[in-house]
């Protein structure tokens, strides 16, 4: 039996106002609040509300079969709850349909699993915090920024208790290998991988309208798939829908024909964490360097390319340990709005999707006079000249102190606890 697993990614980054050098220092305001709410307002009226009524109407027409994945960075999350309160609440309407699934990733949709460890184990959990207190329940599954990935990475996701992660089919590590299987980590047997179905996903986000696609044809595509390939992962940004396919392409009206067609051909929709835990590997994929989901290199060029990148990213994650000790609200979100990923694509030579700016250089000048701001803010609460030695010292004091507190804390549940039992007895 075959089985089609769709996940929908949705990132929109905080747009940067011009900002210029004799402003540094004086103005610690970033954004463009209203490129980026007319970005928002644009994909949420012809892309979001539309396609999660239809979702609806597909998982309502199909007694529930038809299932789905979202992934949608913390950074979109508030910008949603501030810009358009109402998609937050239709999504919050999918989830109680018992059909959607929300996956983890870096809060905002940044390189961190690359440049930083530490910073990336603790976007993906303020993430999971967002996704559990918006919609109920806690990822088990996780989506990487650009779905970026190595061994390295894999073994990161795995120590933080995650047993499923979705990447990309890159030639160069799959070779003969079909995407239509469950696989797992190089050397961490536990961590499953669901290797996005690029042909499959590109025809529906970008061929759509040059294939004349039709629901019955694509069914037809994976039903002719070799008996034993029994999972297709159709991965893809959510602006597929209604901003690059435009309604009056038929977009909507294929998505709904889709389940009717599948079950016809006892085709089912499963959720990411839920086929990983009940189909075994197929066998392990060695990943030695870090893959993502763009371009025919499928690597980080598009954002680390060039030296402007490079430099960039380079001063920005320097001073990771310090914006951790900040307890400055304004500079702690100014830190993850900056790290999103669309900033170095920006400066990209060759892959500017999305791009306001003229140029790859003008872009980065941008970028680092905001920067340079924001590293003299860091600086004012914890200077350069405090060496890394004395920096370490600090970082231990205050993670003893966190792991001091989470042991009283559960001390004194137990203690509650048995305190209840008491009660009951009497």
């Amino acid at each position: 039996m075959k089985n089609i697993c769709f996940y929908f990614q949705i990132h929109l980054p905080f747009r940067l106002k011009r900002y210029r050098f004799f402003e540094i220092g004086n103005d610690h305001y970033y954004y463009d609040d209203f490129q980026t709410g007319e970005r928002i307002a644009n994909m949420v009226e012809n892309s979001y509300l539309i396609a999660n009524r239809t979702i609806s109407e597909m998982i309502r027409s199909s007694n529930g079969k038809f299932r789905c994945a979202f992934t949608i960075s913390g950074v979109t999350l508030e910008l949603l709850e501030q810009y358009s309160p109402e998609t937050i609440d239709s999504f919050k309407e999918l989830a109680k349909t018992g059909s959607v699934e929300f996956l983890a990733e870096p809060y905002a949709h940044s390189l961190s699993s690359v440049y930083d460890p530490d910073e990336f184990e603790r976007q993906v959990t303020m993430h999971a915090d967002k996704i559990e207190a918006l919609f109920g329940k806690r990822p088990t599954a996780l989506f990487n920024a650009e779905l970026i990935y190595s061994d390295e990475i894999g073994e990161l996701v795995s120590k933080m208790g995650y047993k499923t992660m979705l990447i990309d089919e890159a030639k160069h590590i799959m070779g003969w290998k079909s995407p239509n299987y469950v696989y797992n980590h190089s050397y961490i047997p536990k961590l499953k991988l669901l290797v996005r179905n690029h042909k499959l996903s590109d025809d529906m986000a970008f061929r759509f309208t040059n294939l004349n696609l039709t629901a019955e044809k694509f069914i037809s595509w994976i039903t002719s798939l070799p008996e034993s390939e029994t999972l297709v992962n159709i991965g893809m940004g959510y602006e597929i829908f209604g901003v690059v396919q435009k309604a009056y392409t038929g977009i909507f009206d294929f998505m709904k024909a889709l389940p009717y067609h599948a079950m016809e051909q006892e085709i089912s929709f499963v959720l990411p964490s839920e086929i990983s835990k009940k189909t075994d590997s197929a066998g392990a994929l060695q990943v030695p360097y870090p893959i993502s989901w763009v371009g025919n290199d499928k690597d980080l060029t598009p954002w680390t390319g060039n030296d402007l990148q490079q430099e960039a990213l380079n001063k920005l994650y320097a001073v990771g340990e310090r914006v951790r000790l900040c307890t400055d609200k304004p500079l702690l979100l100014d830190w993850l709005i900056l790290q999103s990923t669309d900033h170095f694509r920006y400066m990209s030579h060759k892959d500017t999707f999305g791009t306001h700016y003229e140029s790859a250089y003008e872009a980065f000048m941008n970028y680092m006079n905001v920067l340079a701001d924001f590293l003299e803010r860091v600086d004012a609460q914890y200077p350069t000249t405090i060496e890394n030695e004395e920096l370490n010292e600090l970082l231990k004091t205050i993670n003893h102190q966190e792991k001091e507190i989470e042991k009283l804390e559960d001390e004194l549940a137990k203690l509650k606890a048995k305190k209840a039992k008491v009660a009951e007895k009497k």
